[in-house]
């Protein structure tokens, strides 16, 4: 009998432990859910490749390995701080009522610290590890995003996702900052191309959502100007992304093997713009969205093959930012 007790008191722990275990790791998952890593992937692949684009020798593996983890951590504090401010309409959205918020598994505060704390966290780390011209570069990329996208313009303009895809073009300038210690010509091209390609890859998902969004009363441009206005939109700035991705090589800053991949990337994409103008069925939209994805990755990688082959011209136009301290 005293051993059939000890047994069942045995299994009881070892329950508890397991509910306790499987609490601990959902609660991991809802931290690792708020910073949406996903997303953040694509960012950190625009930020490493600068890196070698910098400077003539490669970076070292501690400085990419913190500008990673610098870079992430203020993605992922924006993302968190984006949750926290859009806390009253996530709910609406079937794609992200299940979050932590508005699945009612986290508190607004919990949010709150969590997002100010790993911004503050990026800004140390790149400093410390990288230098300040980065981690400012980091924070401001952050508070545009909370400040200027989310909490101005993301309610009250059909401009939100053109003015507000500024936030998630900086990554190329820290990537860049952190191994030059400088801002030049490249990188700020790099900047346009990322901001050109916000509006199309983002109004094709929007196209996607708009029920979402009108009823959670965000001003999308599918949502204010129409279908139609919006597939007439994702071909310009396609167009207008075509002509900033081969800036570079007329400015002689990479050359023909970026020239080449860049044509046959952009050439995809303005083709699967101009498909949904004409057939703007559910696939061809999505379809676009999905490559727009693998789109800015493979150009950004594009950009470093090139650079194996190519060396920039003594007498390249050009100019270097530094910070006067």
């Amino acid at each position: 009998m005293l051993k059939s007790t000890s047994v069942e008191s045995k299994v009881g722990v070892e329950a508890e432990l397991t509910r306790e275990q499987a609490l601990v790791r959902l609660a991991i998952g809802d931290y690792v859910m708020l910073t949406k890593p996903r997303i953040i992937l694509l960012l950190l692949v625009i930020t490493f490749v600068p890196m070698f684009l910098a400077a003539p020798g490669a970076p070292s593996g501690w400085l990419i390995l913190w500008t990673m983890v610098g870079g992430f951590l203020a993605a992922g504090g924006a993302n968190a701080l984006n949750q926290y401010v859009d806390r009253d309409i996530d709910h609406v959205m079937v794609r992200t009522r299940r979050r932590p918020l508005p699945g009612g598994r986290m508190s607004p505060t919990q949010v709150l610290i969590f997002g100010i704390v790993l911004g503050a966290l990026s800004f140390a780390v790149l400093w410390w590890q990288a230098n300040l011209l980065s981690a400012l570069i980091a924070l401001f990329g952050l508070l545009f995003y909370v400040l200027v996208y989310t909490l101005l313009l993301k309610r009250s303009s059909t401009q939100n996702i053109v003015v507000g895809g500024l936030a998630g073009a900086v990554p190329p300038l820290v990537g860049w900052a952190a191994a030059a210690n400088e801002i030049s010509l490249l990188p700020v091209i790099m900047v346009v191309i990322v901001f050109y390609w916000t509006p199309p890859h983002f109004w094709a998902l929007a196209l996607m959502r708009q029920k979402e969004y009108r009823a959670a009363g965000v001003p999308m441009l599918p949502v204010v100007a129409g279908e139609r206005e919006t597939h007439r939109q994702i071909v310009i700035y396609s167009v207008l992304l075509l002509l900033m991705s081969v800036l570079p090589v007329f400015l002689r800053h990479l050359g023909p093997v970026y020239l080449v991949l860049a044509l046959l990337l952009n050439g995809v994409f303005l083709w699967e713009a101009v498909d949904i103008w004409r057939k703007p069925t559910n696939a061809n939209i999505w379809r676009l969205y999905k490559y727009s994805l693998l789109f800015l990755a493979l150009l950004f990688l594009a950009m470093g093959i090139d650079h194996l082959f190519y060396s920039v011209p003594a007498d390249v136009i050009d100019f270097s930012l530094r910070l006067p301290f």
